[in-house]
């Protein structure tokens, strides 16, 4: 049998309009395909989307590529004139693109009568149009990015909302202060609130507040904070970070010197371990569905053995013959294919839309269910699909292409493996037994 020939007599069993039962599972085989690769398809894009926009926050709004901290005061943090020069020294070595200053501590922050603690970042004045990652990822949800004030403060929305804060309030800062005899009293400070942001992810958002690098020289309790040049080099992924890294730490031996991979490493490792399980079970899924090929062709076999009889005895070569069922699987996954990525990419480009969606159906029958059994709406709290304290607010999707390519071969390849005892049962197949049983 010659391959065109194969193929014409697949094509003839997959599409022949005699009833079979063969047939009919072979179809629900390629539509299980299908429907298992819309969930693989789907997570495999927002996965990627979601740990791409997390991190990309937390390098661009927190980190930087690289950090270079001095715990306390000493000779390049005395003060902010020595501490701009020792910055202006770091930019000069090899790789480093871009340096920002910043001066880090915790403080008690009051405001309304209440009261929490806070992330207190003393940040250059024009921070948020000096660098790229603050003026892409920080939208302003009242008043504006001005830290041009002495005593003005830029508030994350989180904590803007646990403290009912709105631009043009007032906002005290408590920190400690430790006098000569090794007395700590507290110290104050009022700041006025001069914009409410947010990055798009709570748990960043529950964190920050900003004020001027001066004022954080001036209030913040200088022996515990952290003085920190946060280094951008060209390429957050590139080899050459760890390069630049070991160039910082010979210029100088006394800071602490770490790349954003190793500040954030087992947050990254979470993302990435949790993001290959949930794979591992989609493929899993898409396995079994593929599975339903192999026993789709057997009923096909047991159904065709007069044809395959018929065949061989005519000249039909047990190598054609398999060849033939292979062809059958090999369409079939390539059927499943055609329904599954489409229906996965558009699952996902959509995903903001469908978890909304999703969201109000499911609260309007719980608000129903409060209604049946008389319960106080008032009480009722929204269901959130995402829970945005641990996810971006909007998921961001990404398209990527190198692993969808490996789907669409690992689909093929599963489903040819899938054909290939059925197939090989058909070409052992023997005519003349067969026959004498008609």
């Amino acid at each position: 049998m010659t391959g065109k020939s194969c193929f014409l007599y697949a094509t003839r069993l997959l599409f022949t309009s005699k009833h079979s039962s063969g047939k009919k599972s072979l179809l629900g085989a390629m539509i299980c395909i299908g429907i298992s690769l819309v969930p693989l398809i789907a997570v495999l894009c927002v996965s990627d989307g979601m740990i791409q926009g997390i991190t990309g926050r937390i390098i661009g709004l927190s980190t930087q590529d690289i950090c270079v901290i001095h715990n306390g005061l000493n000779e390049s943090t005395a003060d902010l004139t020595a501490f701009e020069k020792y910055a202006e020294e770091i930019k000069k070595i090899e790789g480093v693109k871009q340096i920002f200053l910043e001066v880090d501590n915790t403080a008690l922050v009051s405001a309304n009568n209440y009261r929490m603690g806070a992330s207190v970042r003393a940040v250059e004045q024009d921070i948020f149009k000096k660098n790229q990652s603050f003026t892409s990822f920080f939208s302003l949800i009242e008043g504006s990015f001005d830290l041009s004030g002495d005593r003005s403060a830029i508030v994350c929305q989180k904590i803007a909302q646990d403290l009912y804060l709105h631009a043009g309030d007032k906002i005290t800062f408590i920190s400690s202060n430790k006098l000569k005899n090794n007395i700590i009293v507290p110290k104050t400070a009022t700041f006025t609130v001069t914009g409410i942001v947010s990055c798009g992810y709570q748990e960043l958002d529950a964190l920050w507040i900003f004020i001027p690098i001066k004022a954080g020289f001036s209030f913040l309790p200088m022996s515990s904070s952290d003085f920190i040049v946060k280094v951008q080099t060209d390429d957050s992924f590139s080899p050459q970070l760890m390069k630049t890294k070991h160039y910082i730490s010979d210029y100088d031996y006394s800071a602490d010197v770490y790349t954003w991979n190793e500040l954030n490493k087992s947050q990254f490792e979470n993302f990435s371990s949790t993001r290959i399980l949930l794979l591992l079970i989609m493929l899993l899924i898409v396995l079994v569905a593929s599975v339903n090929i192999s026993s789709a062709l057997v009923m096909i076999v047991l159904e065709r053995r007069k044809e395959i009889a018929i065949l061989k005895s005519i000249g039909g070569t047990r190598q054609g013959i398999s060849f033939s069922f292979l062809i059958m699987g090999f369409l079939t996954g390539i059927g499943g294919l055609t329904i599954g990525l489409p229906a996965g990419l558009f699952t996902a480009i959509h995903i903001n839309k469908i978890i909304a969606i999703s969201e109000k159906i499911i609260n309007l029958f719980t608000k129903i269910l409060y209604v049946i059994e008389k319960k106080d709406l008032s009480s009722y709290k929204s269901i959130r699909l995402l829970d945005p304290a641990y996810y971006l607010q909007s998921i961001p999707v990404t398209i990527p292409i190198k692993e969808l390519l490996i789907i669409v071969g690992g689909t093929i390849l599963i489903s040819f493996m899938a054909s290939l005892f059925p197939s090989l049962k058909a070409g052992k197949e023997k005519p003349l037994d067969t026959l004498r049983k008609l």
